[in-house]
């Protein structure tokens, strides 16, 4: 596989990529991680996804725009919270990963967008979901969360809500290369945005947020528009195939795990895509 025009590497990473090589560097560990694309239909504009700016003062991918998410908390994976649809058994098959973890990873994915956007994937009951997660108890809660003065089954169980792995589906697999200083390994869902609710700008870690078409998100980045992640190019062209948020919950996904390389070639440093994502960046 060639090099895919746009991911030239700074030179900087030339060292790091022929010290790890070498073997006088390791790779950081990869941090578990969870991401959810929240999806509705416009009336105007078809099929749209919740993005986020990071702020340019983050560690990590700092000015990109991303989608809710983050590292799994080890208390995600409690086991008493209240739980409906798949079972955690059944993620672990989906994303190839043991039952604790996919409980984990779940968890995650339904905290992380409460924490970063308000809404939220749980209702009383299995069969239904929160409408409305606006006011200062529900912000109370969501400061507990973020300073993990309560855990996110501490926060189910207190307010009586069941998670709703059901509204979530999965949809990839990427791991951060082995040349970066921060790693994650990151699980993708995608969700409909509920009934009622409204994605808010909460986040500290986000100046800017947009309902946006993927092909347009997509295209924004190929052209050097906004800065997004290998990952986040690809998943938005993949969804760009879509015409509703209901298409895309019912599409079939095989879960490939993508991570990809740094290659020296002709003396420079670059990125190089896993085979099948590197025509995204063509497309847009």
């Amino acid at each position: 596989m060639g090099t895919v025009n746009g991911l030239k590497l700074p030179a900087s990473f030339r060292d790091r990529i022929e010290d790890i090589r070498a073997g006088r560097a390791e790779p950081v560990p990869a941090r578990d991680a969870a991401t959810v694309v929240v999806l509705r239909d416009h009336e105007k504009h078809g099929l749209q996804a919740f993005m986020l700016r990071r702020v340019r003062s983050m560690a990590f991918a700092p000015g990109a725009y991303v989608f809710p998410g983050g590292s799994v908390d080890p208390r995600d994976g409690e086991a008493d919270l209240a739980w409906s649809g798949p079972s955690p058994a059944e993620w672990g098959a989906a994303f190839k990963a043991d039952e604790t973890l996919a409980r984990e990873l779940v968890c995650a994915a339904v905290r992380e967008t409460f924490e970063e956007t308000l809404v939220l994937l749980a209702g009383p009951t299995g069969g239904t979901v929160v409408d409305d997660t606006r006011g200062d108890d529900w912000e109370a809660d969501r400061q507990s969360l973020l300073d993990r003065s309560q855990s996110f089954g501490g926060f189910l169980a207190r307010r009586g809500l069941v998670l709703r792995a059901d509204l979530l589906r999965p949809w990839a697999h990427w791991i951060t290369p082995a040349i970066e200083p921060k790693r994650y390994d990151t699980r993708f869902f995608v969700a409909a945005m509920p009934q009622g609710q409204r994605a808010r700008d909460v986040s500290t870690e986000a100046d800017q947020v947009a309902w946006v078409r993927p092909a347009e998100a997509a295209e924004r980045a190929v052209k050097g528009e906004w800065m997004m992640l290998p990952p986040t190019i690809a998943t938005l062209a993949e969804l760009a195939e879509f015409d509703t948020v209901a298409d895309v919950l019912a599409a079939p996904r095989e879960i490939v795990v993508h991570e990809p390389t740094a290659e020296i070639i002709d003396g420079e440093a670059y990125l190089v895509l896993p085979e099948g994502t590197e025509r995204h960046y063509a497309q847009g």
